[in-house]
């Protein structure tokens, strides 16, 4: 695997001398802060040797590389998930190769159903942790240059991230959740009594992405962060049939507030 990440970053960088400070992951319905990025490159995942290509709606499948809030960024638009069918290892590939373009930071994104009774749609919660329910990408044939074999997970969100967020948030009197993310393979959404369980061991909210990139990128020594958008409720008596599409709607109009936070944070690096 260490061959082919290299391979792809070398491929990359023969395309474009653009340096990338900060990586950027885009989720379901989330790809409009590339509106926000001063673009210098971009490239389809399809053309790029060795990378994943998106089948899910709302995830566009480009690499784009600029400027956002003054700091060079590379943005993934477009994630990919072990329910499509990819190994766990092909879903981190790309975090890998950030990593030799690079990046000093992680920025990810996604949209969840909320588990938490105090939570509602359209809310967004900053990840202060995560339950991993996927296999862990760490599996298998280790190499040095990746990390320490058994990494510490201890905030494997960065409490100073976290903490400029919130005041971010608060000057523009963003409300903004923190709470704990459990990972799930989908595609499935949820079934009540899934959702009861997952309240039950601690869950704020439930997804099927994030987590793997994360688990990847602090295993490397990146410090990451990462938001959700509420986009349904797993809570008894809210619950209400979900549809790909709905999610999809909740996480554009919720959009601009979680660009707002993002953009100025990366700004603050």
């Amino acid at each position: 695997m260490l061959e082919k990440i290299k391979e792809t970053a070398s491929y990359i960088k023969k395309k474009t001398d653009f340096q990338p400070e900060v990586g950027i992951v885009l989720g379901t319905g989330l790809g409009g802060l590339v509106n926000e990025i001063d673009i210098h490159y971009e490239q389809d995942y399809q053309a790029i040797p060795n990378f994943p290509v998106s089948t899910v709606e709302g995830h566009k499948g480009k690499l784009i590389f600029g400027l956002l809030g003054r700091k060079k960024v590379v943005a993934m638009q477009g994630r990919f998930h072990y329910y499509e069918g990819y190994t766990i290892h092909q879903i981190t590939f790309p975090i890998r190769v950030l990593k030799q373009l690079g990046i000093n930071y992680l920025f990810l994104s996604n949209a969840s159903g909320g588990v938490n009774p105090e939570y509602n749609i359209g809310d967004l919660m900053v990840l202060e942790d995560h339950i991993n329910l996927l296999p862990n990408p760490l599996i298998g044939y280790h190499h040095e240059e990746f990390g320490p074999r058994f990494p510490d997970m201890g905030n494997t969100y960065s409490p100073e991230l976290i903490a400029r967020a919130e005041q971010i948030a608060a000057k523009h009197d963003i409300p903004l959740k923190k709470g704990v993310y459990t990972a799930t393979t989908g595609p499935t959404y949820e079934t009540p009594s899934e959702y009861r369980f997952f309240r039950i061991i601690g869950s704020d909210t439930v997804g099927m992405s994030t987590v793997p990139e994360t688990i990847v990128a602090h295993q490397m020594g990146i410090p990451c962060f990462a938001i959700s958008i509420i986009t349904d409720l797993g809570v008894p008596g809210k619950i209400e049939k979900i549809t790909h599409e709905g999610v999809q709607e909740v996480a554009e109009r919720a959009e601009e507030k979680m660009t707002r936070i993002m953009k100025e944070l990366i700004e603050s690096l």
